[in-house]
């Protein structure tokens, strides 16, 4: 048995895309190429829709498919693995003690990190909705068993309202999730998941934290260590820890930041 990861852009998409790209292509050879229609206004204004329509979704298939294979965890470049491998590397808990996976997908993160902390046991949230509808609990729980990890427990929940007490974990991860979540005040999720942190735990959030998602970060920094945090950092991961400036370009991840410290 071998753990199936997914990919953060689904198959699916990438090939519903493709089919698209087809129907669009035929439509442009009916209205615009073939004598369906006489020529005319009406056969020159399809067939300019079906045209540009068409150049679009190959562009967009291109793209997809190029993000497809950035992320495949059996290809080449491999970025999901260098990303979770990245994060987990913050990630030290004591004997006995307890993390927290916000969003744990597929469980890449929380098996990661339950790997690098043998004696503690890793807990994964995540909602698993219909977008990522090939994301489940019962993934998480056979992807852990495929790794030959037992200390890792999987349940559903919200990001927005987790269902813990207050300084329940030693340590808090996420990676790739809070910027999903329709929010005009995603530092307040961000508090809402730290809130759960113990004193002197650790959290390794990784997300796209631009300014028009999330605000003045910086701010945010300066607010963390007002609040008692310390060590806090916001790290650029297109700078070549986790990615190339050209691939955050073109894949729309500028703005990737960890955010590190201690409590």
């Amino acid at each position: 048995m071998k753990a199936d990861y997914k990919n953060w852009m689904p198959k699916g998409m990438v090939l519903g895309t493709a089919c698209g790209t087809g129907i669009a292509l035929v439509l442009y050879i009916v209205f615009g190429i073939a004598p369906v229609l006489q020529a005319g206004t009406l056969r020159t204004v399809l067939g300019t829709i079906f045209l540009v329509l068409t150049i679009l979704l190959v562009v967009v298939t291109i793209w997809m498919f190029l993000m497809y294979r950035a992320f495949s965890y059996n290809g080449k470049r491999q970025m999901s693995k260098q990303n979770i491998d990245g994060i987990a590397a913050y990630v030290n808990i004591p004997d006995g003690g307890k993390g927290l996976d916000v969003g744990c997908g597929s469980a890449a993160l929380t098996i990661a990190c339950a790997k690098r902390n043998p004696k503690a046991s890793l807990v994964g949230i995540d909602r698993w909705g219909k977008e990522y509808a090939s994301f489940s609990k019962k993934l998480c729980e056979n992807n852990s068993k495929a790794e030959g990890v037992g200390n890792t427990s999987f349940m559903q929940g919200d990001a927005c309202k987790l269902p813990f007490e207050d300084e329940t974990f030693d340590a808090v991860t996420s990676n790739y999730v809070y910027h999903n979540i329709p929010s005009n005040d995603r530092q307040s999720i961000l508090l809402e998941t730290l809130r759960t942190l113990k004193k002197g735990g650790t959290f390794a959030i990784h997300d796209i934290m631009s300014r028009a998602r999330y605000g003045d970060m910086q701010a945010f920094e300066k607010k963390l260590r007002d609040m008692g945090y310390s060590e806090v950092k916001l790290i650029d991961t297109t700078d070549g820890m986790f990615m190339s400036r050209f691939e955050a370009c073109w894949m729309e991840l500028s703005g990737s930041t960890l955010l590190v410290g201690r409590k």
